[in-house]
Protein backbone atom coordinates (compact mmCIF):
# COMPACT_ATOMS: atom_id res chain seq x y z
CA UNK A 1 0.00 0.00 0.00
CA UNK A 2 1.79 3.01 -1.33
CA UNK A 3 -0.11 5.80 0.67
CA UNK A 4 -2.10 4.53 3.86
CA UNK A 5 -5.92 4.95 3.41
CA UNK A 6 -7.57 8.22 5.78
CA UNK A 7 -9.05 6.96 9.04
CA UNK A 8 -12.01 8.71 8.46
CA UNK A 9 -12.56 6.88 4.92
CA UNK A 10 -11.74 3.34 6.39
CA UNK A 11 -13.81 3.44 9.73
CA UNK A 12 -16.76 4.82 6.87
CA UNK A 13 -16.22 1.71 5.21
CA UNK A 14 -15.84 -0.88 7.75
CA UNK A 15 -19.04 0.53 9.37
CA UNK A 16 -21.08 -0.09 5.88
CA UNK A 17 -19.80 -3.58 5.63
CA UNK A 18 -20.99 -4.27 8.88
CA UNK A 19 -24.09 -2.49 8.10
CA UNK A 20 -24.48 -4.27 4.90
CA UNK A 21 -23.06 -7.29 5.35
CA UNK A 22 -23.42 -8.24 8.93
CA UNK A 23 -26.61 -6.61 9.10
CA UNK A 24 -25.61 -4.76 12.57
CA UNK A 25 -27.84 -2.24 13.58
CA UNK A 26 -27.77 0.70 14.12
CA UNK A 27 -27.16 1.23 18.02
CA UNK A 28 -24.04 -1.10 17.14
CA UNK A 29 -22.68 1.06 14.59
CA UNK A 30 -22.63 3.90 16.57
CA UNK A 31 -20.72 2.01 19.45
CA UNK A 32 -18.20 0.82 16.75
CA UNK A 33 -18.22 4.24 15.49
CA UNK A 34 -17.19 6.12 18.25
CA UNK A 35 -14.18 3.23 19.96
CA UNK A 36 -12.75 3.50 16.25
CA UNK A 37 -12.94 7.41 16.43
CA UNK A 38 -11.49 7.75 19.28
CA UNK A 39 -8.63 5.56 18.53
CA UNK A 40 -7.85 7.24 15.54
CA UNK A 41 -7.49 10.44 17.55
CA UNK A 42 -5.20 9.10 19.97
CA UNK A 43 -3.42 8.01 17.04
CA UNK A 44 -3.10 11.10 15.16
CA UNK A 45 -5.59 9.98 12.60
CA UNK A 46 -3.14 6.85 11.51
CA UNK A 47 -5.29 4.23 12.37
CA UNK A 48 -5.89 2.61 9.34
CA UNK A 49 -1.67 2.38 9.01
CA UNK A 50 -1.46 1.06 13.00
CA UNK A 51 1.50 -1.04 13.52
CA UNK A 52 2.17 -3.47 16.82
CA UNK A 53 3.97 0.38 18.27
CA UNK A 54 0.89 1.75 17.84
CA UNK A 55 -1.55 -1.05 19.21
CA UNK A 56 0.87 -0.87 22.31
CA UNK A 57 -0.06 3.20 22.52
CA UNK A 58 -3.75 2.22 22.59
CA UNK A 59 -3.76 -0.57 24.92
CA UNK A 60 -1.88 2.22 27.68
CA UNK A 61 -4.83 4.10 26.92
CA UNK A 62 -7.14 1.21 27.59
CA UNK A 63 -5.62 0.28 30.72
CA UNK A 64 -7.15 2.70 33.21
CA UNK A 65 -10.73 1.32 31.69
CA UNK A 66 -13.09 -1.05 33.20
CA UNK A 67 -12.38 -4.77 31.94
CA UNK A 68 -15.63 -4.74 29.42
CA UNK A 69 -14.67 -1.22 27.88
CA UNK A 70 -11.17 -2.19 27.35
CA UNK A 71 -12.46 -4.98 25.67
CA UNK A 72 -14.93 -3.83 23.58
CA UNK A 73 -12.56 -0.78 22.18
CA UNK A 74 -9.92 -4.01 21.44
CA UNK A 75 -12.12 -5.52 19.31
CA UNK A 76 -13.24 -3.11 17.68
CA UNK A 77 -10.04 -2.24 16.43
CA UNK A 78 -9.17 -5.66 15.69
CA UNK A 79 -12.15 -6.04 13.78
CA UNK A 80 -11.22 -2.81 12.19
CA UNK A 81 -7.57 -3.83 11.03
CA UNK A 82 -8.88 -7.45 10.01
CA UNK A 83 -11.23 -5.83 7.62
CA UNK A 84 -8.61 -3.83 6.08
CA UNK A 85 -6.71 -7.01 5.16
CA UNK A 86 -9.26 -8.95 4.07
CA UNK A 87 -10.50 -6.17 1.82
CA UNK A 88 -6.66 -5.67 0.57
CA UNK A 89 -6.61 -2.06 1.99
CA UNK A 90 -3.54 -3.06 3.74
CA UNK A 91 -0.96 -5.95 3.44
CA UNK A 92 -0.95 -7.31 6.87
CA UNK A 93 -2.91 -7.46 10.12
CA UNK A 94 -0.97 -6.47 13.42
CA UNK A 95 -4.71 -6.42 14.88
CA UNK A 96 -4.91 -10.45 15.12
CA UNK A 97 -1.84 -9.85 18.03
CA UNK A 98 -3.64 -7.62 20.38
CA UNK A 99 -4.60 -9.49 23.66
CA UNK A 100 -8.00 -8.89 24.90
CA UNK A 101 -9.00 -8.21 28.08
CA UNK A 102 -11.79 -10.93 28.74
CA UNK A 103 -14.59 -8.92 29.74
CA UNK A 104 -16.66 -11.01 32.67
CA UNK A 105 -20.16 -10.87 32.18
CA UNK A 106 -22.35 -10.13 34.90
CA UNK A 107 -25.09 -12.39 36.09
CA UNK A 108 -28.39 -11.09 34.80
CA UNK A 109 -31.01 -9.58 37.63
CA UNK A 110 -34.05 -11.53 37.40
CA UNK A 111 -37.09 -11.71 39.77
CA UNK A 112 -38.42 -14.68 42.06
CA UNK A 113 -41.73 -16.44 41.28
CA UNK A 114 -42.54 -14.49 43.95
CA UNK A 115 -42.11 -11.39 43.06
CA UNK A 116 -43.58 -11.89 39.51
CA UNK A 117 -47.07 -12.87 41.17
CA UNK A 118 -46.31 -9.90 43.12
CA UNK A 119 -46.44 -7.66 40.44
CA UNK A 120 -49.41 -9.19 38.17
CA UNK A 121 -51.29 -8.61 41.42
CA UNK A 122 -50.91 -5.39 41.43
CA UNK A 123 -52.02 -5.36 37.87
CA UNK A 124 -54.78 -7.26 38.43
CA UNK A 125 -55.90 -4.38 41.14
CA UNK A 126 -55.86 -1.86 38.58
CA UNK A 127 -57.69 -3.93 36.16
CA UNK A 128 -60.61 -4.28 38.69
CA UNK A 129 -60.73 -1.12 39.62
CA UNK A 130 -60.37 0.16 35.46
CA UNK A 131 -61.12 -2.49 33.36
CA UNK A 132 -61.82 -0.05 30.91
CA UNK A 133 -58.80 2.40 31.08
CA UNK A 134 -56.89 2.50 27.87
CA UNK A 135 -53.84 3.12 30.47
CA UNK A 136 -54.48 0.10 32.39
CA UNK A 137 -55.33 -1.74 29.27
CA UNK A 138 -51.98 -0.80 27.68
CA UNK A 139 -50.11 -1.80 30.97
CA UNK A 140 -51.59 -5.23 30.86
CA UNK A 141 -50.50 -5.92 27.26
CA UNK A 142 -47.06 -4.73 27.97
CA UNK A 143 -46.12 -6.66 30.89
CA UNK A 144 -47.73 -9.57 29.63
CA UNK A 145 -45.87 -9.37 26.72
CA UNK A 146 -42.85 -8.60 28.18
CA UNK A 147 -43.07 -11.71 30.88
CA UNK A 148 -45.24 -13.65 28.54
CA UNK A 149 -42.60 -13.82 25.16
CA UNK A 150 -39.66 -12.28 26.57
CA UNK A 151 -39.37 -9.39 24.21
CA UNK A 152 -36.04 -7.03 24.46
CA UNK A 153 -37.53 -3.04 24.98
CA UNK A 154 -36.86 -2.11 21.41
CA UNK A 155 -38.99 -5.09 19.88
CA UNK A 156 -41.84 -4.94 22.42
CA UNK A 157 -42.43 -0.95 21.84
CA UNK A 158 -41.82 -1.08 17.79
CA UNK A 159 -44.65 -3.75 17.35
CA UNK A 160 -46.83 -3.37 14.43
CA UNK A 161 -50.60 -2.60 15.31
CA UNK A 162 -51.20 -6.40 13.30
CA UNK A 163 -48.33 -7.84 15.17
CA UNK A 164 -51.19 -9.83 17.36
CA UNK A 165 -54.08 -11.30 15.66
CA UNK A 166 -57.08 -13.41 17.24
CA UNK A 167 -56.44 -17.07 17.23
CA UNK A 168 -52.48 -17.27 15.75
CA UNK A 169 -50.77 -17.66 19.12
CA UNK A 170 -47.68 -16.84 17.34
CA UNK A 171 -45.98 -12.95 16.49
CA UNK A 172 -43.25 -12.34 14.14
CA UNK A 173 -40.93 -9.86 16.05
CA UNK A 174 -38.07 -8.21 14.41
CA UNK A 175 -34.75 -8.04 16.57
CA UNK A 176 -31.17 -7.33 16.31
CA UNK A 177 -30.13 -6.88 12.78
CA UNK A 178 -33.52 -6.61 11.63
CA UNK A 179 -33.59 -10.54 11.86
CA UNK A 180 -37.40 -11.82 12.15
CA UNK A 181 -38.04 -14.78 14.08
CA UNK A 182 -41.21 -16.32 15.40
CA UNK A 183 -42.25 -15.80 18.83
CA UNK A 184 -45.08 -17.64 20.45
CA UNK A 185 -47.90 -15.74 22.89
CA UNK A 186 -50.37 -17.01 25.67
CA UNK A 187 -53.80 -17.08 25.01
CA UNK A 188 -53.28 -15.08 28.50
CA UNK A 189 -51.20 -12.45 26.63
CA UNK A 190 -52.88 -12.31 23.21
CA UNK A 191 -56.46 -11.51 25.55
CA UNK A 192 -54.35 -8.53 26.86
CA UNK A 193 -53.34 -6.94 23.89
CA UNK A 194 -56.37 -7.42 21.65
CA UNK A 195 -58.16 -5.33 24.80
CA UNK A 196 -55.65 -3.02 24.31
CA UNK A 197 -55.42 -2.67 20.55
CA UNK A 198 -59.68 -2.35 20.49
CA UNK A 199 -58.18 1.20 21.81
CA UNK A 200 -55.76 1.80 18.82
CA UNK A 201 -56.66 3.91 16.23
CA UNK A 202 -56.73 1.77 12.92
CA UNK A 203 -54.35 4.40 11.51
CA UNK A 204 -51.57 3.79 13.95
CA UNK A 205 -48.17 1.78 12.23
CA UNK A 206 -47.57 0.63 16.07
CA UNK A 207 -49.30 -1.44 18.41
CA UNK A 208 -47.71 1.19 21.22
CA UNK A 209 -48.18 4.39 19.73
CA UNK A 210 -46.63 7.00 21.27
CA UNK A 211 -49.88 8.91 22.22
CA UNK A 212 -48.18 12.53 21.77
CA UNK A 213 -49.64 15.42 19.72
CA UNK A 214 -47.74 15.33 15.98
CA UNK A 215 -46.27 12.22 16.66
CA UNK A 216 -48.58 9.72 15.03
CA UNK A 217 -45.86 7.58 13.62
CA UNK A 218 -44.11 7.38 16.48
CA UNK A 219 -44.41 4.52 18.91
CA UNK A 220 -43.99 4.77 22.23
CA UNK A 221 -40.50 5.18 24.02
CA UNK A 222 -38.31 2.68 25.86
CA UNK A 223 -37.97 5.74 29.07
CA UNK A 224 -41.43 5.92 29.12
CA UNK A 225 -41.97 1.78 29.02
CA UNK A 226 -39.21 1.42 31.76
CA UNK A 227 -41.27 4.53 33.97
CA UNK A 228 -44.66 2.51 33.51
CA UNK A 229 -42.96 -0.67 34.84
CA UNK A 230 -41.82 0.85 37.58
CA UNK A 231 -44.64 2.43 38.98
CA UNK A 232 -46.30 -0.79 38.24
CA UNK A 233 -43.54 -2.30 40.58
CA UNK A 234 -43.65 0.46 43.45
CA UNK A 235 -47.33 -0.75 43.94
CA UNK A 236 -45.88 -4.02 44.15
CA UNK A 237 -43.54 -3.43 46.93
CA UNK A 238 -40.77 -4.17 44.47
CA UNK A 239 -37.73 -1.90 44.94
CA UNK A 240 -37.10 0.09 41.82
CA UNK A 241 -33.82 -0.69 41.36
CA UNK A 242 -34.61 -4.45 40.90
CA UNK A 243 -36.59 -4.36 38.18
CA UNK A 244 -37.05 -2.74 34.73
CA UNK A 245 -38.10 -4.13 30.67
CA UNK A 246 -34.71 -5.91 30.53
CA UNK A 247 -35.31 -7.75 33.78
CA UNK A 248 -38.88 -9.12 32.96
CA UNK A 249 -37.31 -10.21 29.90
CA UNK A 250 -34.40 -12.18 32.02
CA UNK A 251 -37.32 -13.67 34.00
CA UNK A 252 -38.90 -15.21 31.44
CA UNK A 253 -35.79 -16.99 30.52
CA UNK A 254 -35.15 -17.52 33.91
CA UNK A 255 -38.32 -19.46 34.85
CA UNK A 256 -38.31 -21.37 31.28
CA UNK A 257 -35.17 -22.85 32.61
CA UNK A 258 -36.45 -23.73 36.12
CA UNK A 259 -39.77 -25.62 34.49
CA UNK A 260 -37.50 -27.60 32.40
CA UNK A 261 -37.11 -26.06 29.22
CA UNK A 262 -34.20 -26.96 26.77
CA UNK A 263 -31.37 -24.38 26.54
CA UNK A 264 -32.15 -24.47 22.32
CA UNK A 265 -35.42 -23.15 22.68
CA UNK A 266 -35.10 -20.54 25.01
CA UNK A 267 -31.84 -19.05 23.09
CA UNK A 268 -34.81 -19.39 19.75
CA UNK A 269 -37.30 -17.51 21.78
CA UNK A 270 -34.89 -14.89 23.06
CA UNK A 271 -33.27 -14.38 19.65
CA UNK A 272 -30.05 -14.94 20.63
CA UNK A 273 -27.56 -15.10 18.10
CA UNK A 274 -25.21 -17.30 20.35
CA UNK A 275 -26.06 -19.83 22.41
CA UNK A 276 -23.15 -18.71 24.78
CA UNK A 277 -25.27 -15.61 25.65
CA UNK A 278 -27.98 -17.99 26.53
CA UNK A 279 -26.07 -20.25 28.90
CA UNK A 280 -25.65 -16.98 31.45
CA UNK A 281 -29.04 -17.59 32.48
CA UNK A 282 -28.56 -21.50 33.83
CA UNK A 283 -26.55 -19.84 36.54
CA UNK A 284 -30.43 -19.55 37.90
CA UNK A 285 -31.20 -23.27 37.59
CA UNK A 286 -28.79 -24.64 39.64
CA UNK A 287 -30.23 -25.33 42.58
CA UNK A 288 -33.05 -27.23 40.27
CA UNK A 289 -30.10 -28.99 39.01
CA UNK A 290 -28.95 -30.13 42.05
CA UNK A 291 -32.36 -31.13 43.33
CA UNK A 292 -32.76 -33.03 39.82
CA UNK A 293 -29.86 -35.02 40.43
CA UNK A 294 -30.64 -35.62 43.92
CA UNK A 295 -34.22 -36.38 43.35
CA UNK A 296 -34.26 -38.52 39.91
CA UNK A 297 -30.78 -40.02 39.20
CA UNK A 298 -30.90 -43.67 39.76
CA UNK A 299 -28.33 -43.92 42.46
CA UNK A 300 -30.16 -41.10 44.47
CA UNK A 301 -31.97 -43.66 46.93
CA UNK A 302 -28.61 -45.38 47.85
CA UNK A 303 -26.70 -44.06 50.42
CA UNK A 304 -22.91 -43.26 50.31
Amino acid sequence: MSEPIADRRAIALFLDAMASERGAAQNTLLAYGRDLDQASEWLGGRLAAADAAALAVLARHWAPLARASAARKGSAVRQFLAFLAAEGIRSDDPGRDLALPSAARPLPKTLGAGDVERLFAALAERLAAQPDDPRTLRLSALVELLYGSGLRATELVALPRSSVRAGRGHMVVTGKGNKERLVPISRRAEAAVLAWAAHVPATSRFLFPSGRRGSADAHLTRLRLWQLIRELAGEADIPATRISPHVLRHAFATHLLEGGADLRIVQTLLGHADIATTQIYTHVAAAALVELVNTRHPLADRGN
